[in-house]
């Protein structure tokens, strides 16, 4: 009868101590959590979710929880700068442009995939599901919590090739979403 208790006991303290031991490290990994907004010409419009960023073995975690989207895949990019504000480009309005280029701190000047040689700020595409959610995580392999805090991340309208041809930076669209990094 002793050895069950002990056992019973051993085993409850040793589930204490694991679940301890899970919390320590979750509150050890970096993490970042960003409210997204939809963007436009005239501004920063609506909320439509949250993106939380991750550091990992692997790289960066991203891990969207987002709406309102129009479904099929979508540019994502992490920004140079911390705004999400329009601005004025060859004399026209245009969305989240003073979020400015692609994070492109070696000068690689070039789009890219996630794992190449082309800006860091490229990342793996956005897919948003046909109900309009994007809530499929990614990983960008050569990226750290550290070196996207202080930039924005962007969605852009339609798809990413990972090129510059046919078109410069992929061939995304428009910046339809925005979120500054802290």
């Amino acid at each position: 009868m002793k050895l069950k208790t002990n056992l019973l006991l051993l085993g409850s303290l040793s589930a204490l101590i694991l679940s301890g031991c899970n919390s320590i490290e979750e509150k050890i990994t970096p993490k970042e959590t960003v409210t997204v907004y939809a963007v436009t010409p005239d501004g920063i419009g609506e909320n439509i979710g949250q993106v939380t960023f991750i550091d990992s073995s692997k790289g960066l975690i991203i891990q969207p929880k987002l709406k309102n989207l129009t479904p099929g895949p979508h540019g994502f990019h992490i920004h140079q700068n911390p705004s999400c504000e329009a601005d004025v480009k060859d004399g026209k309005p245009g969305a989240a442009l003073k979020a400015g280029g692609h994070l492109d701190p070696n000068n690689a000047g070039a789009h890219g995939t996630p794992e190449g040689p082309g800006h860091l700020g490229d990342l793996p595409v956005l897919v948003v599901a046909a109900d309009g959610t994007a809530t499929t995580s990614v990983i960008a392999p050569r990226l750290t919590l550290d070196l996207v805090k202080n930039r924005a991340i962007m969605i852009h309208k339609g798809g990413d090739n990972y090129s510059d041809h046919p078109a410069p930076l992929g061939g995304g669209g428009d910046r339809i979403a925005c979120g500054v990094i802290k």
